[in-house]
Parts: C-alpha cells; structure tokens; sequence
C-alpha cells in the first residue's frame, strides 16, 4: 500500500492537491480479494474468473463517485491510480518470483473491471450532478429574475411614487446581487473543473486591508456582526480575486448559517512563510460526519437544507485554496462555534 500511495500521489496531478486518495480506504478490502482470488487459482474456468471481477463491484463504484464529485479529478487520473495499484502489484509480487500466467490474469481482472465500475460510477454521478444543477438553475435563478420583473413593473406603474421606486429598485439591486453570487460560483465551480488554474493572477497586496474592506460590505448587509482582528499589516503575493471570493464565502457561509444577530470574527495570523485567515461563528455545530463532504459540489449540511443556495461555496474555496498551494480546515463543536481556516503560502506564486 505504501509503495502505491508513494507513487499515485508523486504521478497524479490532482492527488498532489488533496488530503487524501480515496482509492486509499478500499484498498485493503481490493487487495484481500486479489488474495483471496489467488489463493484458489488452480484450474480457473471464464466463468470463475469474471465471478473474480464482481468482487471488487462495490470498490470500484464508491471510488469512481468519490472522484466524480472533487472538482480537481479527472476520470483519466482516477483510472491512473488503479494502473499504478496494477503494476506496483506485479513489480512487488515478482520480487520472489515470476508472476504465472493465470495469477497475471487474476489481477489484471480484478483491477480491470474495478476500472469499469468506478468510471461507470464516475460518469454516473458527473450525470446526476448535471441533472441537479440543471433543476438548480430553472429554481434558483428564476427566482431573483422574477422579482426583478415584478419590481420593474412595479416602478413603471407608478413613477412618481418615489418611495416605492426606491424600494422596488432595492429588492431589484438585492435580487442581482443574488444572481451575480450564483453566476461567480458556477464560473469558479467550471474553471477547478476545468483544471484552469493558470488563469490566475497573482499580485502584492495587504490582505488585513482587503478583509477590512469586505467586513464593511458585510455589515451593511447583514448589521454589524463582522469584526476583524489584525494586529498589523498583512502583506501577501495572492490572487486577490480568488482569494476575496474565498473570503466572501466563508464570511456568507457564517452569516447564513450561523446564529442570528451574533458576531462573525474574522481572524488573520501570520508567520513569515505562511498566512492563516479564519471566519468563526456561534451557532449550532455541523455534525463530524457531515463535515468532511461539505467541500464537495453540491454538498450541504442537513441544517442548510432550507437555505438557498447549491452547495458550491465551499468546493469554489477548497478550489481555489489549493490552487494557491494551501488548505482549508474546519472546525465546528458546540463549545467553540464553528472555525473555517484557511492556510497559504505567504507567496503562492507558481514557481518557474
């Protein structure tokens, strides 16, 4: 296994980019049928061997849906890990002897049909995904136009009426914001798809400035909830566009799902080669077994349900943290509140 994990994480681009392999937490239960399966090769008819290939079924479907929904895996890399899995297979058995042919064909089954079902399951899911979005789309995005319509109506109707112009053209602006938000989060979803991080720029700014700035927007929209702790200026060689999305997600995040009318911190920490910026707030706590899905497309918490929105928040800061060569954690017990992180590179600048 280490041998494997050694090699898929050096050859797989995205995997250099990930806390884990998924591959990683089957691939004893894989590797226990390949033994299995060995150990009754004598004679092995067609049939016996394709009964090999439906053992590792489950594997191969939980790997390929694992993969499908971390928008910086492709499925060529995905299928990549299992072709490194097969040869470091082959190299460490042959260390005692040569392979025989029928153990050579056991194994080649059993990773070969692993293969189909995860790409199967990969394509799957990426379908569904779609489907969801698609239906997400007609729902939410109807909504704000909507109102606009009504509003704009509303305002040729009764042009001299300058109070309820005033706030028809409010709800209207609000409604665009919304639809703005929605639009960002698709385009930044599609470019960590799309693998396009190179379309980043990078610059020198102060983002203890650039958080302060954001904390005013905020609490002029939400009431002043937003508190920033800086001790000094914060000097970062960033994308200042990535990185302000990064935190005006986790700092909606926290005013949509935390607790009403309690503050949202918004904490920077620096030592000379590394920044961390962490938004807290009060609040009921997302349950441990939710919180490692919630960085995935279209993931949301039970307790965000009922919110608008389509669960890319998060996988557009997890996207764009890693394309800065950093990570985001989370925190969240009913002690502390909950504590997104994010660590980077005092300078993410691509090297070379």
């Amino acid at each position: 296994m280490r041998v494997w994990e050694v090699r898929a994480n050096e050859e797989v681009l995205a995997a250099l980019r990930l806390e884990s392999l998924a591959l990683r937490d089957s691939l004893p239960e894989l590797l226990m049928q390949i033994v299995d399966a060995l150990s009754t090769t004598i004679d092995r008819t067609e049939i016996q061997i394709r009964w090999d290939r439906s053992e590792s079924l489950r594997i191969g479907r939980k790997h390929g849906r694992e993969r499908a929904v971390n928008l910086d895996y492709t499925m060529d890399q995905m299928i990549f890990e299992y072709h490194i899995l097969r040869q470091v297979i082959c190299d460490v058995m042959e260390e005692t002897r040569p392979l025989k042919a029928i153990e050579r064909e056991v194994i080649v089954c059993a990773i070969e049909q692993a293969v189909n079902d995860a790409a199967t399951q990969f394509s799957d899911t990426l379908r569904e995904l779609q489907e969801k979005l698609a239906s997400a789309l007609t729902h939410d995005m109807r909504g704000p136009v909507t109102s606009a319509k009504i509003n704009a109506q509303m305002i040729l109707r009764r042009p001299d009426d300058q109070e309820l112009s005033r706030k028809a053209a409010t709800r209207i602006s609000a409604g665009m914001d919304r639809l703005d938000a929605m639009i960002r989060d698709l385009l930044d979803a599609s470019l960590i798809r799309a693998g396009n991080h190179a379309s980043l720029i990078f610059e020198e700014y102060d983002l203890a400035a650039m958080t302060r700035e954001i904390a005013e927007d905020f609490n002029i929209t939400y009431g002043d909830r937003f508190v920033v702790v800086a001790d000094s200026p914060t000097p970062v060689f960033w994308s200042k566009t990535a990185v302000h999305r990064v935190v005006e997600n986790l700092a909606t995040n926290a005013a949509k799902y935390g607790a009403p009318d309690t503050p949202i911190t918004l904490t920077i920490e620096q030592t000379p080669s590394q920044v961390m910026l962490s938004v807290h707030n009060q609040g009921n706590p997302i349950p441990r077994e939710e919180q490692a899905s919630l960085f995935q497309a279209f993931s949301r918490a039970e307790s965000a349900k009922g919110q608008p929105g389509w669960g890319l928040g998060l996988t557009v800061v997890k996207g764009l943290t890693e394309a800065h060569h950093g990570k985001v954690s989370l925190e969240s017990t009913e002690e502390k509140g909950t504590i997104f992180t994010v660590e980077l590179p005092r300078d993410a600048r691509p090297s070379g």
